[in-house]
């Protein structure tokens, strides 16, 4: 097989030429082809559009976090071309979500030796698409507060998530379920096509990236603490103040403009949102015990 390895430099903050070092040693003895691309975090998305026409690999491995891999997994929706993941980043949260172990050796042996595992994905106001978690209001804010002041890390997120806290803000939000409407103050609103954050949080916990849909979930009021231990780990749900409804397609209007994140990438303001579900849509490499 061809394998073309797309590797960002500079994801979680740390060095990746220990994980390029280790790719090398790996296949050194394997019959596979290995291509390395480093990307350069202006032209990606043409550097590896390039690369893989360039090169015609059988599997696409991203090397970061979960920007990396929606950038490298956008190019391979709806082909045949297989993504793998060598987790790289700072929350890692769509590898923790498949089960794809942290340290290079073990995630190295899925790209050889894992399943293949169609997965879904939610298009985005027709133009963009979220693999794992995005959201509007809260969460969006500390998204923001965490790339404006190049914070890396847990202790990084921490410090988004007291900031965040500063100001928090409840949202008017209309949410259009198809047969359903809801009207609602929420702190944020979530669409989850997995279980839990990068953190370890689970504010999804029935969620399957296989199931052909995605759920919505509003937080309304919490106290403080609750808030915290909402980033960091699971807490028995309030129907009271955390609703979760299952769909296809969504529209979403909030009275004024909010926080918008996309996979953990902040997308600016918005005040509308559509968002549909590609069953699917990707291909990614995972565990052999994991796949169904």
């Amino acid at each position: 097989m061809t394998f073309l390895f797309a590797i960002n430099p500079v994801s979680g903050g740390r060095d990746k030429s220990d994980w390029e070092e280790g790719i090398r040693q790996f296949f050194a003895d394997l019959p596979h082809t290995v291509h390395v691309l480093e990307l350069n975090g202006k032209t990606d998305d043409e550097l590896v559009r390039q690369q893989i026409a360039l090169h015609q690999p059988d599997r696409v491995v991203a090397v970061g976090g979960d920007g990396t891999i929606k950038c490298v997994g956008t190019q391979l929706l709806g082909t045949d071309t297989v993504l793998g993941i060598l987790p790289a980043g700072s929350a890692n949260g769509l590898a923790r979500e498949l089960g794809i172990p942290p340290d290079i050796e073990a995630s190295l042996s899925v790209l050889v030796n894992g399943t293949p595992k169609p997965v879904d994905v939610i298009s985005i106001n027709e133009g963009d698409i979220c693999l794992h978690l995005g959201d509007i209001g809260l969460n969006a804010r500390v998204v923001k507060h965490y790339q404006d002041n190049n914070w890396r890390g847990m202790f990084g997120y921490l410090r988004a998530v007291i900031k965040a806290l500063q100001t928090r803000q409840l949202l008017r939000v209309e949410i259009n379920l198809g047969e359903t409407c809801v009207s609602r103050a929420a702190l944020m609103v979530v669409l989850a096509n997995a279980r839990m954050y990068g953190t370890g949080a689970v504010i999804n916990p029935d969620g399957d990236m296989s199931d052909g849909q995605f759920e919505v979930v509003i937080f309304r009021r919490l106290a403080i603490w609750e808030i915290l231990k909402l980033f960091w780990r699971y807490r028995p749900f309030d129907p009271r103040s955390i609703e979760i409804y299952p769909a296809t397609s969504i529209s979403v209007e909030t009275r004024r403009k909010a926080y918008f994140q996309i996979d953990g990438e902040y997308r600016g303001r918005i005040n509308q949102l559509k968002a549909a579900i590609r069953p699917g849509a990707l291909t990614i490499l995972v565990p052999p015990e994991i796949a169904p």
